[in-house]
C-alpha cells in the first residue's frame, strides 16, 4: 500500500457510509493517506422488500462487500459487526473493533409514547425477529409488523406524512450515527429488550496479506481497536455460533465489563442472553460471568476467555430448551 488514498469498502446506506467515513478518518489519521469510500451493492440493499431471512439472513449485507476485498478492489471494510456471519474466513483478519455504541435498541413513536402508553392493540414495526418477540413478550396485546428499508423508511411508517404506525423499533446506534436520535421516544432498557449480539459494535476487515505488507496500517487499526468492545462482542458471538443461530435468529446477547470484587484484580465479563419463541411466549434465558484481564488475556480466538464464556451460557441456555426453540423457527 503507497500514499495513495485508503480504499474502503462500504455499503452505500446514509448509516454505512457516515460509520465507514469516522472509522476511515480515525484509521488515517496522522498518516497523510485520505479515504476514498468505495460503494459495494448487496444483496440485502437490492431487496429492500422481502423478509431477511427469506433472502439469506446472515450476511446478506456482507458478501459483496467481503468479495471486494478479497478481489482487491477495496483495501479494508466496514461492517455493522452484527451483520457479520459467526464463522471466520482464513483469507481475512477482524483487524480492528472501534468504540461500540450505544447497544440499547430504542422506540420511535408517535407523540413521544413510550413502550408502556402505546394504546391497546398498538401497530409496531420492526424486520426483526429478535425484537418482535421481546416486544411481545412486553406487550402481548401488540400487533407486530414486519419492515424493511433504511433509517428514513422506517422512521417514516410511524413518523412520516403517511405513517400505518404507532411506533418502529431501531438500533440506537445507528440514529446516533446519523443524527436522528431526536426521533426517540424510548431507550429501551436491556431488562425489556435485550439487544443482538454484537448490536452497536463495528468490525473493520483486512486482508492478513494488507496487513502484513502495511506496517503503518495495521498499527492504525491497532491504535483504533477497543479492547472492551471487542472482549464483549467475542462473548456474545460466541454464543450466537454454539446455537448455531444467525443474525436473523430470535437471539438476544449483551455482555459487560464490571469490576471485580479485589480492585487489584480482574474485570468481571458478564454475559446475558436468551432464545425466544417469536411470538414471545417462551423464553429460555441466562447469565454467565469470568474474571478477564484486559492487558494480559487473549481477547478472542479458540480458547480465549470471551470464546469459552459465551460457549459455557449457550451449553446452558442448550440444556435448557432453547435448541427446540430455534429448531421452531428453522422449520
Amino acid at each position: 500500500m503507497t500514499a495513495s488514498p485508503l480504499r474502503l469498502g462500504t455499503r452505500a446506506s446514509e448509516l454505512a457510509l457516515t460509520q465507514s467515513g469516522h472509522v476511515g478518518a480515525a484509521v488515517v489519521e496522522g498518516t497523510g493517506h485520505e479515504v476514498e469510500l468505495v460503494h459495494v451493492s448487496t444483496h440485502g440493499d437490492r431487496d429492500r422488500t422481502s423478509p431477511l431471512a427469506q433472502i439469506g439472513g446472515t450476511g446478506v449485507f456482507v458478501t459483496a462487500v467481503r468479495q471486494a476485498l478479497l478481489d482487491g478492489e477495496v483495501d479494508v471494510v466496514v461492517h455493522s459487526w452484527k451483520d457479520l456471519p459467526t464463522a471466520p474466513l482464513d483469507e481475512i483478519t477482524l483487524a480492528c473493533s472501534p468504540e461500540r455504541e450505544d447497544p440499547r435498541d430504542a422506540l420511535c413513536a408517535r407523540d413521544g409514547m413510550t413502550l408502556a402508553q402505546l394504546p391497546a392493540g398498538a401497530r409496531v414495526g420492526t424486520g426483526s425477529p429478535r425484537r418482535g418477540a421481546q416486544l411481545l413478550r412486553a406487550r402481548p396485546d401488540l400487533e407486530v409488523v414486519g419492515i424493511r428499508g433504511n433509517v428514513e423508511t422506517r422512521l417514516n411508517r410511524a413518523l412520516g406524512p403517511d405513517a400505518d404506525l404507532h411506533a418502529v423499533v431501531l438500533a440506537a446506534s445507528g440514529l446516533r450515527r446519523v443524527g436522528r436520535e431526536a426521533v426517540i421516544s424510548e431507550l429501551l432498557p436491556v431488562e425489556v429488550m435485550l439487544p443482538a449480539p454484537a448490536q452497536g459494535a463495528l468490525a473493520v476487515e483486512a486482508t492478513t496479506a494488507a496487513l502484513a505488507q502495511a506496517p503503518w496500517f495495521a498499527e492504525r487499526l491497532a491504535a483504533v481497536d477497543d479492547a472492551t468492545t471487542r472482549a464483549a462482542v467475542t462473548a456474545e458471538r460466541s454464543l450466537l455460533r454454539a446455537l448455531e443461530a444467525g443474525c436473523s435468529a430470535p437471539v438476544a446477547a449483551y455482555a459487560v465489563l464490571e469490576p471485580g470484587a479485589d480492585p487489584a484484580a480482574a474485570q468481571v465479563l458478564r454475559l446475558r442472553a436468551l432464545a425466544i419463541r417469536p411470538d414471545g411466549t417462551h423464553v429460555v434465558e441466562g447469565e454467565a460471568r469470568v474474571d478477564l484481564d484486559l492487558a494480559a488475556d487473549a481477547l478472542s480466538g479458540p480458547g480465549s476467555v470471551p470464546v469459552e464464556l459465551g460457549q459455557e451460557l449457550a451449553a446452558d441456555l442448550l440444556s435448557r430448551g432453547a435448541g427446540e426453540i430455534l429448531a421452531e423457527v428453522r422449520a
